[in-house]
């Protein structure tokens, strides 16, 4: 950065504006909004979003709401229909209402600048996104309504483990099912009364997995195709794959003596990025931080008195529904004592070199039906907090957007519904507190660990209360700090604990809790270096099991002597993680699996790797336990040697593992479309248990998630705050922002997070001026 460098100007007159705004776009991408109203604050939010990411957000909401067979053709109609079971169909007036009182106006301005950019690049004032181009297709204008109508996004979980534990059920029991998916402690569950395991269908998800998994392109960019990898965290709930870190620590704790806010969000690595990164402004509202691009609002960062950051909270907010259908009339199922009528919505499909086609929405009294079985008059259908108004994911953010207190703070949440989320708080007058929110559906008498007969047996009974919800103001420890695991508290009444039981190991929480209570004054440097800590807990466990083992073989021995030497982190210059990271996602948790669950081994495949420790940890055959880890860790040392060679000297985790993620486009078949959207590929530390989170793909060990936004908040000096996003802000291949912060974001560097008007214009590179269209 450098204040000498020239400011570029741009001036713009934009069509549906009121009044001037200034934007002032940073070294770094990131635009700085100032609007003399809310309304065109939000507008210009939009705008600016469109400018940098219009494929992507056009796209997202193509996908999501069930519009891609318009411009890709008839192999999306199926995809279409099941998009479209999942969106929202209810009352229009209690969603909006459900956000708050300018919810409406708010979506309003933001998708007006949404089209406005539209409409400039359709006319051609400004230039078509490459995507575009490539595939023949034009971006859409938006409908305010779209906002909501999108569910998603939202990680409701954990309907996919309900079908697998089921299906673990059947092969092999309900204990082996704690290989797959460990519950919380002290926690278990039964076969449902009327629920035959082994009555499910592999398919009985099918549309629900058909609406929700990814769209990938074809070599020649002409024909989308549905990503045979269905959504992972949706399926499992894995937060060892996709989880979240954050903490925030009180004025005692620190060296400043002012608190500490850190939040680094897990999800998918994309390209562009999942999030983006914005400050608005305009009289009574400013804040800054990061949301997903289509929504109005800042979701992580901070408003100039409070900031907010999350991770993932397991509460359990749908299910899976088994139905008998009548013989005669497979529109109709048992409930109680009648036969009931499924409603069906008919709607078109606009069809890319066809006619528009129609297609059959297909509900219960419980939710969109994902699949039917003739054969066997059964249907199964999804009951989730989307058909809830108010479920619109991350869009009531902006309602503590212009908090200024705890009080205030929970007020909003009070009206947060999805995703289900722990919060960290701060603000300037030195309070610290977390607080879970999201639809916490109550359950009377099951525990939602497994589908359901849907004849009335199984209902939910409203939804607990935020002040029902676990939460903590100022504790005397001086900090609070959440990684998606089990953190109930122990005073927690017994008869609100069934919000959830898929949480996370623990490893990560564990790291970053005794990190944090070890030293007695931390910095913001704590903080970032604790974002890419990659100290593996888990394997802290796994390798103790170790210590009693003698293996004769010479090889063999060498490699235990390295896991047990091994410092534990899961470094990229490390030749123990490389061992560890393919002996644990390769081999030991599929031959434990083999040998302890043979007949669901096929359903489990590795297991979680948190359950296969707890396994190995309580066996009481210890000879079994020995020959489980020689014989899975010699298969190990084979499959590192073929990929690092024979000489343990050699070996680094990071040459295998690496951030090399993707714009669709860049594995398109022409060298141009490779070149011009390719990100790169760098070695990278961490992992899934270590708070430097990076999961990967095990079959090539490229990186496939993590934190894509880091932020470190100075909470009452806002400019000495840091952040990340990756690989850049913008989706425009040919914008010195698509790529520029990606080799930041792997050294574990950081921006500025500038805030005040002076700190943004010493760092300004462009200044938008944009005015009303005469």
């Amino acid at each position: 950065m450098s204040s000498s460098t020239a400011v570029r100007q741009e001036n713009r007159s934009v069509a549906g504006l009121q009044s001037p705004v200034e934007v002032l776009i940073d070294f770094w991408g990131v635009p700085h909004i100032y609007a003399s109203s809310r309304r065109d604050m939000f507008f210009t939010q939009g705008y600016i979003a469109a400018r940098d990411r219009l494929w992507q957000i056009d796209f997202l909401r193509k996908h999501r709401l069930g519009k891609l067979a318009k411009d890709f053709g008839p192999a999306m109609v199926e995809r279409d229909r099941a998009a479209r079971l999942f969106a929202y169909h209810g009352d229009l007036e209690r969603e909006w209402a459900s956000y708050g009182p300018e919810a409406r106006s708010d979506a309003k301005a933001f998708v007006a600048g949404i089209n406005a950019y539209v409409a400039e690049v359709r006319a051609g004032k400004q230039p078509l996104p490459e995507e575009f181009k490539l595939v023949g297709t034009q971006p859409d204008t938006w409908e305010p309504v779209d906002i909501v109508r999108v569910r998603s996004h939202a990680l409701t979980r954990n309907v996919g483990s309900e079908l697998k534990r089921a299906q673990v059920a059947c092969a092999a029991g309900l204990a082996a099912d704690k290989l797959r998916a460990p519950l919380s402690a002290s926690s278990s569950t039964k076969v449902p009364a009327g629920l035959d395991p082994c009555s499910i269908p592999a398919d009985a998800l099918r549309d629900y997995r058909t609406a929700l998994n990814e769209v990938t392109l074809s070599p020649d960019g002409k024909v989308a195709a549905l990503d045979s990898d269905f959504n992972f965290f949706a399926e499992t709930g894995d937060f060892n794959r996709n989880g979240s870190n954050n903490w925030a620590i009180a004025p005692s704790k620190t060296a400043t003596g002012r608190p500490i806010l850190a939040n680094d969000p897990h999800r998918q690595y994309t390209v562009p990025a999942l999030r983006y990164i914005s400050h608005i402004n305009a009289p009574g509202y400013s804040a800054i931080g990061a949301n997903e691009p289509f929504i109005p609002g800042i979701a992580s960062g901070h408003n100039g008195k409070i900031a907010f950051g999350y991770t993932i909270f397991a509460i359990d907010q749908e299910d899976l529904y088994v139905y008998q259908t009548h013989p005669a009339h497979p529109n109709q199922y048992r409930y109680k004592d009648r036969w009931e009528d499924m409603r069906i919505v008919t709607e078109t499909v606009e069809v890319k070199g066809e006619a528009p086609r129609q297609v059959q929405l297909k509900f219960t009294r419980h939710g969109p039906v994902t699949y039917t079985d003739p054969n066997n008059h059964r249907a199964y259908a999804v009951r989730s907090v989307w058909s809830e108004p108010g479920t619109s994911a991350y869009l009531a953010s902006r309602i503590y957007n212009t908090g200024a207190n705890w009080k205030d703070f929970g007020e909003a949440l009070s009206r947060w519904a999805t995703p289900t989320l722990n919060f960290v708080y701060a603000d300037t007058d030195g309070n610290i507190g977390w607080q879970v929110a999201g639809l916490a559906p109550v359950r009377p008498n099951w525990d939602g660990l497994m589908p359901v007969p849907g004849d009335g047996r199984y209902e939910w009974s409203g939804f607990q209360p935020l002040d029902k919800l676990p939460s903590q103001l100022n504790p005397a420890n001086g900090f609070v700090a959440t990684a998606n695991e089990m953190n109930m508290p122990a005073d927690y009444p017994n008869a609100q604990r069934k919000l959830g039981f898929e949480f996370a190991d623990g490893s990560r929480a564990n790291r970053i809790q005794s990190v944090l209570a070890a030293k007695a004054k931390l910095t913001l440097q704590d903080s970032m270096a604790l974002q890419m800590d990659d100290h593996n807990y888990l394997a802290e466990r796994l390798t103790g099991l170790l210590a009693g083992v003698s293996p004769t073989d010479s090889s063999l021995k060498a490699a235990v002597t390295l896991l047990r030497e091994w410092d534990k982190n899961d470094s990229r210059d490390s030749a123990g993680a490389a061992l560890y990271q393919v002996w644990t996602s390769r081999h030991l948790g599929r031959t434990v699996v083999e040998a302890v669950a043979p007949k669901a081994s096929a359903i489990i495949g590795s297991g979680n790797l948190g359950g296969i420790v707890d396994y190995l940890e309580t066996s009481r055959d210890k000879a079994q336990r020995e020959r489980l880890l020689l014989s899975s860790l010699s298969d190990a040392l084979k499959d590192v040697e073929r990929l690092l060679g024979p000489d343990m000297r050699q070996w680094a985790w990071g040459k295998i593992h690496r951030a090399a993620f993707q714009h669709p486009f860049a594995a398109m078949g022409h060298a141009a479309s490779r070149e011009q959207f390719s990100i790169g590929s760098l070695a990278l530390g961490g992992s899934g248990q270590s708070p430097h989170a990076a999961s990967y793909d095990s079959r090539t060990f490229n990186v496939t998630s993590g934190a894509s936004w880091r932020m470190v908040l100075d909470v009452g000096e806002w400019d000495n705050s840091r952040a990340i996003n990756t690989p850049g802000q913008s989706g425009d291949p040919h914008s010195p922002h698509y790529r520029d912060l990606f080799p930041l974001w792997a050294e574990g560097q950081y921006i500025p997070l500038l805030f005040s008007r002076a700190a943004v214009e010493s760092a300004t590179n462009l200044r938008m001026s944009l005015s009303p269209e005469s």
